[in-house]
């Protein structure tokens, strides 16, 4: 009250009805020795807090583990309780860290050159194209149409006509069986620059290290496919409605149930495609009047999702908690430089594995940083649900952290679980009001039966409810797989980007003219992989990426690993400056 009584009758009170924020400071006084000191050292605490290593799991379990010891009831140390910090990645508080070495500045320039050399080429083709003397076989605006607002943007158009056309032959290539270690693609020649395709009606069985069959679930034969097809008996193949009109159907109720049930959370929402799953739901989250913090390298979907939201959006480096936490502190402090008010909400998005970068989340930084500034936490497991943790449960369980700490848990079955579609779970009161305000639940149709039948019986063998060890094994031997895959080609001189127990295998090429070559030199030693090059990926950043399945065996990764060998020495692409470190090493599988 007196406080309110000196404003009313200060001489400056018409400054509190002004839009702004004045601050005034009084002088300060001398700092001693011992002030600095104990300012630098609050700043070392504060760093400390969010090192990847505290991360809330440490200080939780080192809790645990002193009222454990307190304890008198006879339990000796290594018992079952004290085996739960050790899995098959070693100890949860010990990770394999994210790796990301770089190249020096004398081949970056290298590289620019390349891409210089490429557009130069590129406009001189046009160039000769628009006298005449080439065919031109690209789409292009009609002429007509030129007061209209163009189709194309120059600069795409120009570089699909010049650039990406080189190299098509490498990307969208037709598959005609089920995509598991190996699948037949469609043979197909081209005789005018990849403008068309023929096809002579012949197939190629290769290697598969390019699809996201992470546990190997993808089969034409087993107990997912004859369910599935036995669910089309009793359901058909599609509920031909949408969620609102009509209903789910019953295998996807019962989805829903086994979703949230192998979370450990209240409740679950699945939807019938992947992408939506991020981009319908995230603008139900938050409003113009929130703040979304988004990782530098989150996918398309969640990008999009931000932008239609009308949120205020910006982008941590990274992975990197002290920049997470420098937008988290001006956020508060500084408010929304729109209303020049309080953000209602912030809301951190981040995903488990990052797909281009193969690196794994700081899970546990993040939820200290969301508790200390009563932020919102979106985690994307695409990648990471069922092929990490020692169970299936994705990097939550992967960083023994409580699933319960992070708010939203988004995930899709395109990977792990052999299907389509996605899912969104949390408390039961955050599902319910998806459930209400998703546009998916207006305009797109449930998930088709068959498929909800697929992700029910994976997932079921992956919990172990058919009575085996199958969904266990899968596990294990896809982490071997990516550890061994990862190590051998570090081993062998290749820049491989992100963590050793991710299945997600981003081996650096740099060049765009490198993608073509291991596009098709790996295609004719039958082997199938993904090349990735600008504008996926930064336009020196050029890679290969391997997705490595627990359906390989590991005489198939040693071929692979043989045929990257042979194209590295002739392309000279073995880019690492630390393969000495992994010479001498024993590299079990």
């Amino acid at each position: 009250m007196a406080s309110e009584v000196a404003k009313r009758n200060s001489p400056f009170r018409f400054l509190h009805k002004l839009p702004i924020r004045l601050t005034f400071t009084e002088k300060k006084s001398h700092l001693l020795i011992s002030d600095l000191a104990k300012e630098q050292q609050e700043n070392d605490e504060l760093k400390k807090r969010t090192h990847i290593l505290e991360c809330a799991w440490n200080q939780e379990h080192d809790d645990e583990e002193e009222e454990e010891e307190t304890r008198d009831d006879g339990v000796v140390d290594g018992s079952d309780d004290a085996s739960s910090t050790h899995d098959i990645y070693g100890d949860i508080g010990n990770r394999a860290p994210n790796e990301f070495e770089k190249i020096g500045r004398f081949t970056t320039f290298q590289v620019y050159i390349a891409w210089f050399a490429l557009f130069l080429f590129a406009h001189i083709r046009e160039y000769v194209t628009r006298l005449g003397f080439v065919k031109d076989l690209s789409s292009k605006e009609n002429k007509k149409m030129k007061d209209f607002v163009p189709l194309f943007s120059d600069f795409e158009a120009f570089y699909q006509r010049n650039c990406y056309i080189k190299v098509r032959d490498v990307f969208e290539r037709p598959i005609c069986s089920v995509p598991g270690a190996t699948v037949d693609l469609v043979d197909r020649v081209s005789h005018d620059g990849n403008w068309t395709y023929e096809y002579p009606g012949t197939r190629t069985n290769v290697i598969n290290v390019g699809s996201y069959n992470y546990l190997g679930f993808a089969q034409s034969a087993g107990p997912c496919a004859d369910q599935s097809a036995s669910s089309i008996d009793r359901e058909g193949l599609s509920c031909c409605t949408t969620v609102h009109e009509r209903g789910r159907s019953v295998s996807q109720a019962k989805l829903e149930k086994l979703v949230a049930e192998f979370l450990g959370v209240e409740d679950a929402i699945c939807f019938s495609m992947g992408f939506a799953t991020n981009s319908m739901n995230a603008p139900c989250l938050v409003d113009k009047h929130s703040l979304i913090i988004s990782d530098k390298y989150n996918h398309a979907s969640l990008i999009l999702g931000c932008r239609l939201s009308g949120a205020s959006t910006k982008v941590f480096e990274h992975n990197d908690m002290e920049s997470l936490e420098r937008i988290l502190r001006d956020a508060i402090a500084y408010g929304n430089p729109k209303t020049h008010r309080p953000y209602k909400k912030i809301l951190i998005i981040v995903e488990g594995i990052y797909s281009m970068e193969g690196s794994i989340c700081n899970l546990p930084g993040i939820i200290a940083l969301k508790k200390k500034y009563n932020a919102y936490l979106y985690l994307d497991e695409a990648h990471s649900i069922g092929a990490m943790g020692k169970t299936g449960k994705g990097v939550v369980e992967y960083w023994g952290c409580n699933p319960k700490d992070v708010d939203i848990l988004m995930g899709t079955f395109t990977k792990s679980f052999g299907a389509a579609g996605g899912y969104i779970a949390g408390s039961k009161r955050t599902v319910d009001h998806l459930r209400v305000a998703s546009p998916t639940g207006y305009y797109s149709s449930p998930m088709s039966p068959p498929i909800a039948q697929q992700i029910y019986t994976s997932m079921s063998i992956i919990m172990g409810r058919d009575g085996t060890n199958d969904g266990a094994l899968r596990i294990e031997r896809l982490a071997r797989n990516s550890h061994y895959f990862r190590m051998r080609l570090k081993q062998m001189g290749f820049i491989v980007y992100g963590s050793n127990d991710s299945p997600v295998v981003p081996m650096l090429i740099y060049f765009p003219t490198m993608c073509g070559f291991y596009g098709r030199e790996m295609l004719a030693r039958n082997i199938g992989c993904v090349v990735v090059s600008f504008p996926a990926t930064h336009m020196t950043e050029g890679r290969v990426r391997f997705c490595i399945s627990a359906a390989h065996t590991k005489e198939q990764l040693d071929e692979v690993l043989e045929t990257v060998c042979e194209l590295g020495s002739l392309s000279r692409s073995k880019f690492s400056r630390r393969s000495h470190l992994y010479k001498n090493q024993k590299i079990e599988w």
